[in-house]
C-alpha cells in the first residue's frame, strides 16, 4: 500500500514502513504520523506479521519535525501535534512484535528520537545522528528526554541535548545506542536478513521479552521477578516452546510459528 507520506509493504512476515517525504529529508507530517499509527496498529493484530522494519526514502532517515512549518502553529496546535506523535511513541513500545530501525545518512531530532523507540537500531557506518532542538529553542519531544539518558547516562545526554553536535553512527555503536553497523551498500542487505531471523524466531516469546525489558527501567527488581515468573507460566504452554523442546531433542533447528 502506498500513501503520499508512507510506504506500506507486506513482505511475507516483515512488515516495511518507510517515510516517504524524500524532498524534505522525511521530515514529519500529520499524514505521516497517523499512517504509522495505522501500520502498526494494523500489525498487532494481523498474525502473518512477525516483525516491523522502519526505514527512510531518499537521502536520509528523517530531519524530524519540518522546519519550513514551525512558526506557524500556536501552543494549542503544538500540544495537539505533540499529543499524535506521543500516541505513536506509545503505540511503537506497546506492540509486542519487534520494530527494526535501518538508518541512513541523517536522523535529526524527532527522527532520532523516533529510532530509539524501535527495539533495534541497524545504521550504516556514514550514517549521523543530532538533538537539534537547541538549535531553534526548543527542547527534545518524541520520547528522546526518556530513552537516551537510560541508554547513555544523564551527562551525555545533555551534552547532546545542549550542543545539538552531530553524532557519528560508531560513536553511538561503541555506546550501545546502536546494534548493528554495516556498509552504505549493505544496509538494506542486512536489515532484510535480521529482519527474516526475528521473523522465524518465536515471536511471542520476543513480544513478552520485550515488554519486561522496557518495564525494567521503572519497576522494581520484585515486580520483574513476578512479571517474569506469571509470563513464564504462560510461554510453557506455547507451541514454540513446545517446537524448541523436540528440535532439541531431536538435534534440528526448530521452526517455530510465532504461536
Amino acid at each position: 500500500m502506498t500513501q503520499e507520506h508512507l510506504l506500506v509493504e507486506k513482505l511475507g512476515p516483515v512488515l516495511s514502513l518507510t517515510l516517504n517525504r524524500p524532498e524534505s529529508l522525511n521530515a514529519f507530517s500529520p499524514e505521516m504520523i497517523l499512517g504509522l499509527k495505522d501500520a502498526i496498529r494494523n500489525a498487532q493484530i494481523d498474525e502473518d506479521i512477525q516483525v516491523i522494519v522502519l526505514s527512510g526514502s531518499g537521502r536520509s532517515f528523517s530531519a524530524g519535525g519540518d522546519v519550513k512549518t514551525m512558526g506557524q502553529a500556536g501552543g494549542v496546535q503544538v500540544y495537539e501535534h505533540i499529543g499524535k506523535l506521543n500516541e505513536l511513541i506509545l503505540l511503537m513500545k506497546d506492540t509486542e512484535k519487534p520494530i527494526i530501525a535501518a538508518v541512513h545518512g541523517f536522523a535529526a531530532g524527532a527522527g532520532f528520537n523516533l529510532v530509539l523507540a524501535c527495539d533495534l537500531i541497524i545504521a550504516a557506518e556514514e550514517s549521523k545522528f543530532a538533538l537539534s532542538f537547541s538549535q531553534v529553542g526548543l527542547i527534545s519531544d518524541g520520547g528522546g528526554s526518556y530513552f537516551l539518558p537510560r541508554l547513555i547516562g544523564p551527562h551525555l545526554a545533555k551534552q547532546f541535548f545542549f550542543t545539538a553536535e552531530p553524532i557519528s553512527a560508531e560513536r553511538l555503536y561503541q555506546l550501545g545506542v546502536i546494534n548493528y553497523l554495516v556498509p552504505q551498500e549493505k544496509l538494506q542487505e542486512e536489515t532484510t536478513k535480521l529482519a527474516l531471523k526475528l521473523a522465524h524466531g518465536p515471536g511471542k516469546a520476543y513480544g513478552k521479552q520485550k515488554k519486561i525489558v522496557d518495564q525494567a527501567f521503572t519497576a522494581s527488581l520484585e515486580e520483574i521477578l513476578e512479571q517474569e515468573r506469571l509470563t513464564q507460566m504462560l510461554m510453557v504452554q506455547t507451541e514454540d516452546h513446545q517446537e524448541g523442546i523436540a528440535a532439541f531433542k531431536e538435534k534440528r533447528r526448530p521452526a517455530f510459528k510465532g504461536k
